[in-house]
């Protein structure tokens, strides 16, 4: 059986600790720095009987890999690279393959190299294996990638996906800007990307750049089909509403012409000529508004596939626990899951698909 140690305990870690008990695997620990659920059992928050696993405090998380061995840690905590740098390091260092929705981590090489090689570094001697892997890795990679393998010549590839930040908890929604004025949105988030190549690359290899979570996808579609990158900009645009919405995330009610989130936009150009140009859009949705996904591949031929109303999170939470097998047998280091195959539906329990 797989031990699997959760890091973090929000709202995503109610389902991916109920997949990874269907799929037959085991939670051997669950750590969080949030001391109102520190103490709880973790079938409080899956909805089910108790565990006898009982949330403990992140602070503690070296003793606690030596007291339960997991085979593998899934950090469900921030979505930047460097806010997660030392949790992964922790973990690596002690033995533990590491599979996290930090959306940097799906291919950090591209936006903070020196963390990623860092890490590459130490989980190469460690002989352990991280990525990053969630929505994204089906839903704006390897979708994209199967349509090109139909395609004869690709000019460009473009798509479109939004997302509710409510479904992903506070980190994400600081992240997309929701709940600035237009002023401190313009200050805080778009003013990053009014810059030269020359100081994009200088920022990029200091280890400060922020980059929107296309940034990274592209990086990955990029590495997927074998396309070089030449060149990459990026564009976040905030995302208005003509009424006041609440968010129960940040526990604040949005006014009148506040940002909600925002629309980030990423366009690459290729030495192979295609251009990849992929946005996101996530914000505090209105009541009558969902998911969406959408993707075309612009050449010979031309293709459009629309995903409605997908399940995001719940997407997300079964494609990190297929995706164990993968990780514990992929080589060590810090690999994109664009050098791991495709993603496969699991029917047995995840320690038979261990090579």
């Amino acid at each position: 059986m797989i031990k699997v140690l959760q890091v973090g305990c929000g709202k995503m870690s109610k389902y991916t600790m109920k997949y990874v008990f269907e799929h037959g695997a085991s939670i051997v620990a669950a750590l969080d720095l949030d001391k109102k659920i520190i103490g709880s059992d973790i079938g409080e928050i899956i909805g089910v009987e108790s565990k006898g696993v009982m949330v403990e405090s992140i602070e503690d998380i070296e003793k606690i890999i030596k007291r339960t061995k997991p085979d593998i840690a899934i950090v469900e905590t921030m979505s930047l690279l460097n806010d997660i740098r030392s949790v992964v390091r922790k973990c690596v260092s002690n033995g533990v393959n590491v599979i996290t929705t930090c959306e940097e981590a799906f291919f950090a090489s591209n936006s903070n190299p020196n963390v990623w090689k860092e890490i590459d570094i130490l989980a190469k001697a460690n002989n352990v294996t991280v990525t990053g892997t969630g929505y994204q890795d089906v839903f704006w990679g390897n979708l994209v990638s199967v349509l090109a393998g139909t395609t004869n010549k690709i000019a460009k590839i473009k798509g479109s996906s939004s997302y509710n930040v409510e479904d992903y908890g506070i980190a994400l929604a600081t992240a997309h800007g929701a709940g600035l004025s237009l002023k401190e949105f313009d200050e805080k988030i778009a003013s990053v990307d009014r810059m030269s190549d020359e100081e994009r690359k200088r920022i990029i290899e200091s280890g400060e750049y922020l980059p929107s979570y296309m940034w990274n996808t592209v990086g990955w579609i990029a590495d997927k089909l074998d396309l070089h990158i030449v060149r990459m900009s990026q564009e976040c645009v905030p995302q208005v509403c003509d009424e006041d919405l609440q968010s129960s995330t940040l526990n604040i009610t949005i006014p009148v012409g506040n940002a909600t989130g925002m629309s980030a936009v990423v366009t690459a150009e290729t030495e192979e000529g295609t251009i990849i140009e992929a946005e996101c859009i996530g914000k505090v949705y209105k009541p009558d508004e969902v998911d969406t996904n959408k993707w075309t591949i612009i050449g010979e031929p031309e293709t459009t596939i629309t995903v409605e109303k997908p399940s995001t999170v719940e997407l997300t939470c079964a494609n990190i626990v297929n995706r164990i097998p993968d990780v514990i047998n992929a080589e060590s280091g810090f690999v994109p899951t664009s050098q791991m195959g495709e993603p496969r539906y699991r029917v047995k329990n995840l320690d038979e698909y261990l090579d």
